[in-house]
Order: C-alpha cells, then structure tokens, then sequence
C-alpha cells in the first residue's frame, strides 16, 4: 500500500504551517525555557511530531514507526560512530599523557585563549570539515579546546559557530555536489555562487569569535592576528571555491589559515595575555623542552587522523572499500510505500559502509595510534569501554533527533513549511536562505538540506524570474548557520566538551547567533537577486543524466598502498625519534 504526501492538510496554507511549526516550536521552548536535557526534548518532540503526522496529515502509524526507526539507524551511523570514534582518538591521547605536551605546545605559540580559539576551532576545525565532516570538526575541537582548560560551554559554543564558515564545502564538497544533483545547476557555478558569499562571513567570523570569548575591547587588542586567520581563510576560500570548485576549498583556506596565524604569531604577540575569569593566569614552564620526536609523538594521532580522512575522501578509495565493505537494503515496509507531490515513490534505502565511513578511518587511525602514544592494546580496549560509556546519552539523543527529522520529511510536515517560504513572490530571495537554515536545523546536514530543498528553490526562483542559483547557492549558504542549532550538531559539541546532559545552555548559548547570521545572509541573497546581479555566475544547466561509468579501481588499490607506506614511514619515524622520555623541568634556586 502506497501513502501519498499531503502539504497542506487543512487547505488552508497558513493553518497547515502553524501546526507544522508545533514540533519546531517546542524543541526551541524545552531547550530555552524549560531547559530539558537533549534527549528528553528530541523524545517528546517525536511523540508531538508523529500524533500531527498521524492525526492531521494521515501517515499510517506503521510509516510513522519505520520512518523513526530509519532516522535512529542513521543517527547511530554513521553519525554516532563517527563522534564515538573521534571522542575515542582524543581520550587515547590523553591516557598516554601526549595532550600533556599537546597543552604545552600550543601555550609556546600562544598562551592566549583568544588566539588559541582562532587556531583551534576556526582554522583547524575547518579543515577537519573539509576532509571529515558530519560532525567530527566539533567533537574534536571542542575535546581539544576543553583538554587546554576552556571553559566548557565556550569551549563547545564557539566550535559551533566557528563550524559556520566551512559546512557548504565540508566532506569534500558533498553539499554542492548534492545540490547540483537535485537541482540541475552545475557544480561550479553553485560553488562561485557560495564562494561569492560566505567569505564575506569568513572575514568577519573570527573578529565575532573574539567578540562573543571576550568582548569587543578585548577583540580589538588582537585585531592584527583576526585580520590575518579570517582574512587568509576568507580570500583561500574565494579563489578555491571560484577557479577550484567545490571539494577543496576547506582543506586549503583551513590549511593556509593555520599556517599564516602560526607564522604571524611568531613575530607579534597581544599586549596582554588574556584568559577566563578566575582562572589562573598563563604559566608556561620555559624550563621545560620537548624533542621534535616527542612532539611528533604527542601530535601523531592527529596527523594520523588528517591522513586518514584525506584519503578515505578520495572517490577512487570510496568505491573500493564500497565494493568490499558496503551492506545495502530496501527498508522494509518503508521503500517505495511513500509518494511524493510530484507523483515519485520515496526510495527509503539504508547503506551501511562499514569500511568507507569517516568513523571507520577515525578507527584505524586510534588503532596504529595507540603503540605510538605508548599505551597497550588492552588498555585501548578500557579507554573504548569509558568512551562508550560516556557517551551513552549523546548516543540516544542523536538517535531520537534523526528519527523526528525523519519523520517530519517523510511525513510532508517540513515541506509545508517550505511552501509557506516559497509562496513569498518576490521576496522569496530573502527568504531563501531560511529554507537551508531549517533544512539543517531538523536534519543536522547541509547535504540533506540541499537534498530536500534546492529542486524547490530552483523552480521558485525561476518562477519569479530570479536567477536560480542565487537561490539554491543561499540554500546552501543559509544552511550553514542552522548547523550551530541543530540539535543533533548540540548532543555532538556537548558529548565532546563534557556538557552532557547541559545541551540547553549550549543551544541557548548559540541561538542568537544562529539568527543574526541567517539575518545577515538574507539580506545579503536579496541584494545580489536585484542589486549587485553583477556576482552572479555564468553557466549552462546539465543536461541529461550522466552515464554511470564502472568505476576503475585500480587508482583505489594504489591510493590504498601509498596510504599505507605513508602511516608506516610516520610509525617509523614516531617509534625511532621519541624513544627518550620528556623532558622533566630544572629546577632553579
């Protein structure tokens, strides 16, 4: 038996959207006002979700409950297994005592925890969006910021919004390509049109870090290095995302922001060090020196990490770890049993792959990493054991978060608000983005979106006579400012920065900025649909569907043994150059 979709149950569009709003209105009253622990908001907000879905727009309870049961498979991967992974590499690093020298490290370049926050969250985290995406830039960013004694809440917060700059080009690009998919536009010309917007809130974001970490006087004490971090990203970002396409732009602007503020660091230093309030202040032992091997040594399940996520986002590796390790099924009772307004039957099928996951890569990299780090494989084993356990809530809240959101979509709940955004005639530019921004927040993921959305916003746009792309680009755009309040990007910053069960103080503290941003790129896609049409791209639709070329896997086993020559030459080099142990401190009378 096949259930068609119904978008506006009430024949009355404006009706049908203010029950749809219901369950997205309480996910924002549990979490503000009442300040319900995730798991407990996304819960309830299943059980209002699916008495709407069946009462109002007549979705059969058995859908209602495969569709569920769907989100919550996918929340546990690979999204679980992803941040479980990710928590894992980093608790491993600090049994062995690595983070130790890690800390120690990064106060020698700077003790200050603006410049620390600009280092660690804004550049390396993109970075880590560009190869891994799907929540690992925020689970590992904000342990780490945690580890070098943020607070917490900031530590978790500002990993959020640092986040925003780099999601419409994360995991290679993904998002984009998705778009293209769905909406007939070519990569490239999606990719300018984000390329032309998001550097504007590149160069700006790390200033509003600052800001938000330590005030605006503070910020401005260390505007020279601000300048340097947003202003190397935003222009990478801009000359990659415009002449590159859509799968670098992260992995260099991130690269090349690192690279730029450690050097700048090296002949400028703030006036003041600053940190939180009561804390202590910054004391770096100088009499203390750790080798290049030991360093290497503590540093070497990150580059583990960013080695393994490079090249398990290679296309060529993917298929040859699909074609062995890759479990693919029609859900029963859920494929095909949906129709779609446009008459298309909803194939519902679940891919477990296994061994091309991003987890997966996380995985290897903890397992070569622990002789490295100098721990056994027994007391891995325990470290594992204490991860999963700490993060049992995280797991059922980012379970039950991707059930409503499967609900919601299947159920024709999250497109009624989409035609209600769609139905705004010429002011539909300006509200473009909004369309990505609840994409994200229900889903978790620019990709998916891009996926549900970018088709509608092309046929809009058209229709009104606006150039498509602006509007499929601020899908894209606008999405990224919802990934701070998706609460399933807040049970992952809260697994990592040890605020289980306090996710919503996190979402309250990110909220505000959540929509100031939306604000501003809403205004901005409304200026470029009639004002400064000038940016928009230049490009030609895809016409026909690409022919599914057998994929050539022989690229895959060659980029397969040059990975592995690669981790052997770092093992190598770990194991023979950190064989003294650290240094201990001198003491002086």
């Amino acid at each position: 038996m096949v259930w068609k979709q119904v978008i506006d149950p009430f024949d009355n569009l404006f009706l049908s959207a203010l029950l749809a709003s219901l369950p997205i209105l309480f996910i924002f009253w549990a979490l503000i006002i009442r300040k319900m622990k995730g798991y407990q908001a996304s819960l309830m907000a299943i059980v209002i979700a699916s008495g709407i879905a069946m009462a109002v727009y007549k979705m059969p309870p058995q859908l209602a409950g495969l569709s569920i049961l769907h989100g919550a498979l996918y929340g546990l991967f690979p999204i679980c297994w992803l941040v479980t992974m990710a928590v894992f590499l980093f608790n491993l690093t600090v049994k062995a005592g690595q983070f130790d020298i890690i800390k120690h490290f990064m106060a020698s370049i700077t003790s200050d925890r603006r410049l620390q926050a600009l280092l660690i969250a804004f550049s390396f985290g993109a970075f880590l969006e560009g190869t891994a995406g799907f929540g690992a830039p925020v689970a590992i960013t904000a342990a780490m910021l945690v580890g070098l004694g943020f607070n917490p809440l900031y530590a978790s917060g500002i990993c959020l919004i640092a986040n925003t700059a780099p999601v419409a080009f994360g995991s290679i690009g993904i998002p984009i390509t998705v778009a293209s998919q769905v909406s007939g536009i070519p990569e490239l010309p999606i990719s300018q049109m984000v390329g032309r917007t998001l550097p504007i809130l590149s160069v700006i974001l790390p200033f509003y870090l600052v800001t938000i970490i330590a005030g605006f006087r503070k910020a401005r004490e260390v505007m020279p290095a601000v300048l340097v971090s947003g202003g190397a990203f935003a222009l990478l970002q801009y000359l990659s995302s415009n002449f590159l396409g859509p799968a670098l732009p992260d992995v260099i602007a991130g690269l090349g922001s690192i690279i730029c503020l450690m050097t700048f660091l090296r002949f400028w230093k703030p006036k003041t060090i600053w940190r939180f309030a009561n804390e202590p202040a910054a004391s770096f032992d100088s009499s203390i020196h750790y080798s290049g091997g030991e360093l290497l040594r503590a540093w070497s399940p990150f580059l583990l990490l960013t080695i393994m996520v490079i090249f398990w986002g290679l296309q060529s590796i993917k298929e040859v770890l699909n074609a062995h390790g890759q479990l693919q099924f029609e859900f029963p009772g859920l494929h095909n049993a949906i129709q779609g307004q446009d008459g298309t039957l909803l194939a519902k099928v679940f891919k477990f792959n296994y061994l091309s996951a991003a987890g997966t890569a996380i995985l290897i990299a903890s397992l070569v990493a622990i002789p490295l780090v100098g721990l056994s494989y027994r007391q891995g084993l325990q470290v594992f054991g204490a991860t999963l356990y700490q993060l049992r809530f995280p797991t059922l809240t980012v379970a039950s978060v991707l059930g409503f959101a499967y609900l919601v979509n299947d159920s024709g709940i999250t497109l009624t608000l989409a035609r209600v955004l769609a139905s705004t005639g010429s002011w539909f530019p300006f509200f473009a983005p909004v369309l990505g921004w609840l994409g994200v927040f229900i889903t978790g993921s620019d990709t998916s979106a891009n996926a549900l959305f970018s088709k509608l916003q092309y046929a809009t746009a058209h229709s009104i006579g606006v150039d498509p792309v602006v509007s499929v680009g601020a899908n894209v755009s606008g999405g990224v400012v919802g990934k701070m309040i998706s609460p399933q990007s807040i049970a992952v910053a809260a697994a990592a920065g040890d605020l289980v069960g306090k996710e919503s103080d996190l979402f309250r503290f990110t909220v505000k900025h959540s929509f100031i941003m939306l604000v501003f790129i809403c205004v901005l896609t409304l200026a470029q649909a009639y004002v400064f049409k000038w940016i928009i791209p230049v490009y030609e639709l895809v016409t026909g569907a690409k022919s599914a070329a057998t994929p050539d896997l022989s690229k895959g086993y060659t980029y397969l043994i040059g990975l592995v020559a690669l981790l052997v030459a770092l093992a190598v080099a770990v194991l023979t150059r950190a064989k003294k142990k650290p240094n201990v401190p001198t003491l002086v009378d």
